[in-house]
């Protein structure tokens, strides 16, 4: 049988004085061991062997000991209060959080017989369509049918006319993280005019695809995905853009992501 260790004099010492506060003052503040403990989260028989001197205090129970005593750690362990002190002091500085979110207020709950607000647009989809008799061929064409309400003012403040926004829904995980299977982006028409590192939809062959552009030399093109280790680099010169079928769509201003 492996005996107990002894306390040395000065953690036994401790852990009377916390003992003997305890027993001073649990009338006068209607304290228990189980008050304590729950406190501390531990047992009541773990706070009594603090108490009894088999277990040594520690910072932690200490500080939580001198709150439901409302009595300084000072008064049953100096050498605990110094070191809490010094962690104290150790601590980084921590600047008070700040908003990075607005609230905009309740949603309004709307289907597709819903009427339109004064300041609401339609903005329609586009999608691909298989051609009739194409051997498997297809286009792009806007939805009859899928469309997606829009403020006014969001487009406004995106320098976009409401007759050339269009939206799209990618597929596959090429923009993952940042666009998962399922988004939904904003398509701006009016500008296709490619400014490096921005996101663009294209017509590719008939396949709708989103990726970020950059130009090339003599007027191509590169292609870039945010998956990268999956899906590489495209680059097209454009004689390949005209071979391939490559067309611009428009600059992607907004996205709806689904977690």
């Amino acid at each position: 049988m492996t005996k107990k260790r002894i306390l040395p004099p000065d953690r036994l010492a401790e852990c009377k004085a916390a003992h003997d506060l305890f027993l001073a003052k649990k009338n006068e503040l209607k304290l228990s061991q189980r008050k304590i403990a729950d406190a501390a989260g531990v047992t009541p028989a773990a706070v009594n062997l603090y108490f009894k001197g088999i277990n040594p205090l520690n910072a932690q129970f200490a500080a939580i000991l001198s709150e439901q005593l409302q009595e300084p750690v000072e008064k049953f362990s100096p050498r605990l209060a110094a070191e809490i002190e010094k962690l104290t002091r150790a601590a980084p500085d921590r600047h008070p959080p700040t908003s990075n979110a607005v609230m905009i207020g309740p949603l309004d709950e709307w289907d597709d017989d819903t009427p339109l607000d004064d300041d609401e647009v339609y903005v329609p989809f586009l999608k691909e369509v298989e051609l009739s008799a194409g051997q498997g061929r297809s286009c792009v064409q806007q939805s009859p049918r899928q469309k997606l309400r829009f403020g006014k003012l969001t487009l406004r403040r995106q320098g976009v006319q409401p007759s050339e926004a269009v939206c799209v829904t990618v597929r596959g995980n090429s923009m993952e993280p940042v666009l998962p299977d399922g988004s939904t982006v904003g398509v701006d028409q009016g500008t296709t005019t490619i400014s490096d590192g921005k996101m663009y939809a294209l017509d590719h062959g008939g396949q709708l695809r989103v990726k970020t552009l950059y130009r090339l030399p003599g007027g191509g093109i590169r292609m870039r995905s945010f998956n990268r280790e999956e899906h590489p680099d495209e680059e097209y010169s454009p004689a390949e853009m005209q071979e391939h079928e490559i067309v611009v769509l428009g600059r992607v201003f907004w996205s709806s992501v689904l977690w």
